[in-house]
């Protein structure tokens, strides 16, 4: 047989017998993939949701800017106000050993060196007690401070999320 005389018949039998004739939708033109009202529904709802999202977010990253904003700057005047307390307390322990020195060389007897050395350790011992309690209460009011906004707008936020 020749190549010329060869008849090929192309698409005449389809290959599941049990399929119909071309007038039937096969492939995506089923009539699942043709209902796109459904899915154009949800995806509107699904734009909406996420809409409203990203301006709930936008409002908390706002606020929390803001609370990092007030935390911040009530710790930067507590550092500053700590250094303060620090340069106070080192001037008055200068002062405090240049009167000791004072002292200590108008003295003639061994007896009194050891008075003066006695009177002074005693003297240090409760201005350092009496300043180590101020720092500490001025690092808790400064930590306080500083957290205080931070605490609130985490709260704030929250509850406007939920």
């Amino acid at each position: 047989m020749s190549d010329a005389n060869m008849n090929v018949d192309v698409n005449n039998n389809p290959p599941n017998p049990k399929a119909a004739g071309p007038h039937e939708k096969r492939g995506f033109d089923t009539p699942f993939f043709a209902a796109p009202g459904i899915f154009d529904g949800l995806a509107e709802q699904n734009l909406i949701r996420a809409k409203e999202n990203i301006e709930k977010m936008k409002m908390a990253s706002a606020a929390i800017n803001d609370a990092l904003r007030e935390a911040y700057s009530a710790n930067a005047k507590g550092a500053a106000d700590y250094a303060a307390k620090v340069i106070e307390f080192s001037g008055a322990n200068t002062s405090s050993a240049l009167d000791f020195l004072t002292d200590l060389v108008g003295t003639k007897l061994p007896s009194e060196i050891l008075q003066l050395a006695a009177a002074q350790g005693c003297k240090n011992f409760q201005a350092t007690a009496a300043q180590s309690r101020e720092l500490w209460v001025l690092t808790r009011k400064v930590a306080s401070e500083t957290t205080d906004p931070i605490k609130k707008s985490f709260a704030s936020v929250l509850q406007k999320a939920a």
